[in-house]
């Protein structure tokens, strides 16, 4: 064979490599990107959150009006004053019931003047007939005289009764009187936060008649009792225990996450129609300054710690599929895992059994290539 052929035979050996070279790696699968995550150890909680949206409230809270109707003639204290227990909030016009107590006044001290002097005329009647009996037994005042004496003794002393009687019902017309006057006043019946006044002076208000909703003139809130109220599903009734830790989150604070603790679990389950069955449980947070500031209505959520394990092998709950599965890297291949289950929350599940401490599993299903039995290559491993 000549060289010129050697050289041509060469070429086309080449040319069939170059070609079978590109068929086979245009057929190799290419290699998937795929972010995973460590099987480790940490802490584990199972937890419940509420089913719908929690609000901000105040156990103590007072919408108040006056017991009776009348122009108001002084209020003290504005929206956002601070108040002390016993203050005055608002008064009406009471220049009637100053006078009626004044009147009141002057009828006691007249009937009390009138009762000493019936008391002791009695007095002196009383000692005129102990005298006489004295001078009856030496026989030396006549019967009839004794007998006159002593039904004078006892006409006076019935007089002193009377007079004290009026005396008495001079006193209870004047704590009527003062009662109405104090009925024109409206006091703080605790310490907190006049957060609204729909009246000002000169203005009249009327009391809301039995039936009829009026809004009220004032309302107090105290800051001190700041709370959350939330409804928790019935399923988790049985957990749910004064005590237990809880992390809230408010809308007033995005981004931001309280510590506080279950300081109340209602006694009975809501069975309200067309909603599910909740429980309604109350939450305090730790920071009592912080609660102090809250504004009630505000919306909120809690999530409350009902069990803890710590050291337990676990995975970020959204690496978890359906089913209780995982994808595994193994030799760059995605392998599909069952696994068993133990505590739970949105953050972290408990791996029982199914994987292995280090094993690093898919963290995320963004793209339909990642799937069992896909060629993968480790882009990022984010943290356990």
């Amino acid at each position: 064979m000549s060289s010129r052929n050697v050289r041509l035979l060469l070429t086309a050996l080449i040319l069939i490599a170059v070609v079978a070279l590109v068929a086979w790696w245009s057929l190799v699968p290419e290699r998937v990107p795929v972010r995973v995550v460590p099987v480790a150890r940490g802490t584990v909680e199972r937890t419940a959150t509420n089913s719908r949206a929690g609000t901000v409230e105040a156990r103590l809270r007072a919408k108040i009006s006056p017991d009776q109707g009348g122009r108001v003639a002084e209020l003290p204290h504005r929206r956002g004053d601070r108040v002390q227990r016993g203050e005055v909030l608002l008064r009406l016009d009471d220049a009637l019931e100053r006078g009626q107590v004044a009147v009141a006044r002057r009828d006691l001290a007249a009937s009390a003047a009138e009762s000493e002097r019936g008391c002791l005329v009695a007095s002196l009647a009383r000692r005129e007939l102990e005298r006489n009996r004295r001078l009856a037994a030496d026989k030396l005042v006549a019967p009839d005289r004794l007998d006159r004496l002593e039904s004078a003794a006892s006409e006076a002393d019935a007089a002193c009764h009377s007079t004290q009687a009026v005396r008495e019902r001079a006193a209870a017309s004047l704590a009527l009187a003062a009662t109405a006057l104090d009925k024109r006043t409206v006091y703080a019946p605790f310490a907190g936060i006049l957060a609204e006044l729909s009246t000002e002076v000169g203005e009249w208000v009327t009391p809301a008649p039995p039936g009829v909703p009026i809004p009220p003139v004032l309302d107090l809130i105290d800051p001190t009792s700041i709370h959350l109220s939330l409804p928790m599903d019935e399923v988790d009734s049985a957990g749910l225990l004064p005590g237990l830790p809880a992390r809230a989150t408010i809308d007033s604070h995005p981004g931001r996450t309280f510590a506080g603790h279950v300081a109340r679990v209602a006694p009975y389950v809501l069975d309200v129609e067309a909603q599910n069955r909740t429980v309604e449980i109350e939450v305090e947070l730790d920071d009592e300054g912080l609660a102090e500031t809250l504004l009630p209505g505000t919306s909120a959520d809690v999530e409350v710690v009902l069990e803890t394990r710590e050291g337990a092998l676990r995975l970020p709950t959204a690496s978890i599929l359906a089913g209780d599965r995982v994808l595994v890297v193994e030799n760059d291949e995605l392998v599909e895992r069952s696994i068993v289950r133990g505590l739970s929350n949105w953050d972290f599940t408990e791996v029982v059994s199914g994987l292995a401490e280090g094993e690093r599993v898919v963290a995320a299903i963004d793209k339909p290539e990642i799937k069992s039995g896909a060629r993968v290559e480790v882009e990022a491993t984010e943290a356990p």
